[in-house]
């Protein structure tokens, strides 16, 4: 396995230069389906990079832009606290009409990548779950996965749109997405027989080794069901 972090050209620039990073990791083999990796609050930290690399070794050509490059490149917080705080800071002052540019920015990179081979999908993990859900709406991600993706529920409009097929992962005791907006996510994908719901015995970020957390038997879970679906759709 291979990782860099790479320059993308931006669509149109921004305070911090005409280019920002992304997190590149290859698999094994040199070639494979792409992954759009989508970062939570937090930055292409440690934890997002390892993720990318776990990836990597299950096959795929893993791409982890820096989502919050206009407002602080590669920035790196901790999941409590000041850092926190910070993190929610970054995405209060996020533009999301250039995030969603950045989203298609990074995507078109991806799969301009010679290492890509056809496919590509994506996935994303909190805010990354919600930014995975939009790049799908504005075309061109074959399958996807949405790990406890906050504020989903607040833009089901977008759900027509998203033809590919897709799951979503929450947890039982998410403080941050009662089992009331779950529900309605639910009623916006009635009848699609490609739109997977599973439900974990876990709170929020259950995914994520690093944080307090972190529920290994519901992440285990959900990484098979991902790497399921891929399987099934991206090779």
């Amino acid at each position: 396995m291979q990782q860099e972090w790479i320059s993308i050209a931006s669509h149109d620039g921004g305070p911090n230069g005409d280019h920002y990073d992304a997190y590149l990791a290859l698999p094994p083999a040199g070639r494979g389906p792409g992954l759009l990796l989508l970062q939570e609050i937090f930055g292409v930290n440690r934890h997002i990079r390892a993720v990318a690399e776990q990836y990597a070794l299950d096959g795929f050509v893993v791409l982890a832009p820096d989502v919050f490059w206009r407002e602080a490149p590669r920035v790196e917080l901790g999941y409590a606290g000041a850092e926190r705080e910070r993190a929610m800071q970054l995405l209060a002052q996020a533009d999301r009409a250039k995030l969603a540019a950045d989203l298609a920015t990074s995507l078109a990179a991806l799969r301009a990548r010679p290492e890509c081979a056809g496919r590509v999908g994506a996935i994303g993990y909190c805010m990354g779950g919600r930014l995975a859900y939009l790049a799908a709406a504005g075309g061109g991600i074959d399958a996807l996965s949405c790990y406890y993706g906050g504020g989903i529920q607040d833009q089901l409009e977008y759900a027509p749109r998203i033809a590919c097929p897709i799951q979503f992962h929450y947890g039982e005791r998410d403080a941050h997405i009662p089992m009331s907006a779950v529900e309605k996510v639910k009623a916006a994908f009635a009848g699609r027989a490609d739109a997977e719901f599973h439900l974990y015995d876990a709170e929020h970020g259950f995914n994520c080794w690093e944080r307090a957390s972190y529920h290994a038997p519901s992440s285990a879970r959900a990484h098979a069901r991902t790497l399921d679906l891929f399987a099934r759709t991206l090779f």
